[in-house]
């Protein structure tokens, strides 16, 4: 199958040639969000390339890592490791390929059709936050190691992913431990969201922009604290849990 490109006002996508109609509906969605985060971020990122993989075998080819990734995370959350984002180019399956991976389960199918926006909300919160990757350097990969709760559940949250995730959540709770506050790094990807949403439901969307565009040097449990209007921490981790309980609002 031949591969082509189809191209909005701030991205291009490169796809197989019977893929035109769904990298369509991509950048389609691309473009909303880059307009929903122009309204929140002092500075968006344009001329973006979205490399849409028809197989998960090609998209592991492009970035071995991803499957590596996939073990360190909860098996709840596996599903949705589906794409890697640099600088200026998204990795993602097509969205055929995502459709195939859908579970049976409400929210999963419309949680991986917002894979490439919520990879470009991660680039968006790198160009506003220089500490975050991408680019990966050694520097900013630690950081996103250690702050991986940030890292991951900023670019849910930011590209409309966590209205969806409550199923999800569901299972993680039902199949594991009770989780720790922030989410650890295995519970990163699926619950990091969640925070930043309890967030805007408190404080606001703007207080979400802050704690994203700069990390603090005391550290990410000082940095909820002071999120949180100085509320100690545990009493903010008795809300998360049961805000894990309620419907998200959502950053849109």
């Amino acid at each position: 199958m031949a591969w082509v490109e189809s191209v909005s006002p701030s991205f291009r996508a490169r796809h197989e040639s019977d893929q035109t109609d769904d990298a369509a509906r991509v950048l389609e969605s691309l473009e909303r969000t880059r307009e929903h985060l122009d309204e929140l971020f002092p500075r968006t990122v344009a001329d973006v390339t979205v490399v849409l993989h028809p197989r998960g075998t090609l998209l592991a080819l492009a970035h071995p890592l991803l499957p590596a990734a996939r073990l360190l995370v909860a098996p709840a959350a596996r599903r949705y490791l589906v794409g890697w984002a640099g600088s200026r180019e998204l990795h993602a399956l097509a969205p055929s390929a995502l459709a195939e991976r859908a579970s049976g389960v409400p929210g999963s199918q419309e949680m991986l059709a917002l894979t490439t926006d919520a990879l470009y909300a991660r680039i968006v919160i790198a160009a506003n936050n220089p500490a975050l990757p991408p680019p990966y350097t050694p520097a900013r990969a630690a950081r996103a190691l250690r702050w991986a709760w940030l890292f991951e559940g900023a670019a849910q949250f930011l590209g409309g992913q966590t209205p969806y995730a409550r199923p999800a959540i569901a299972r993680r709770l039902r199949e594991g431990s009770r989780p720790d506050f922030p989410p650890s790094l295995r519970d990163a990807s699926l619950l990091g969201g969640s925070v930043l949403d309890l967030l805007a439901r408190e404080e606001g969307i703007a207080a979400v922009v802050r704690l994203v565009s700069r990390l603090q040097p005391a550290g990410p449990r000082e940095s909820l604290v002071q999120a949180f209007r100085g509320r100690p921490l545990d009493r903010t981790a008795d809300a998360w849990r049961s805000h894990l309980g309620r419907p998200v609002a959502g950053s849109r």
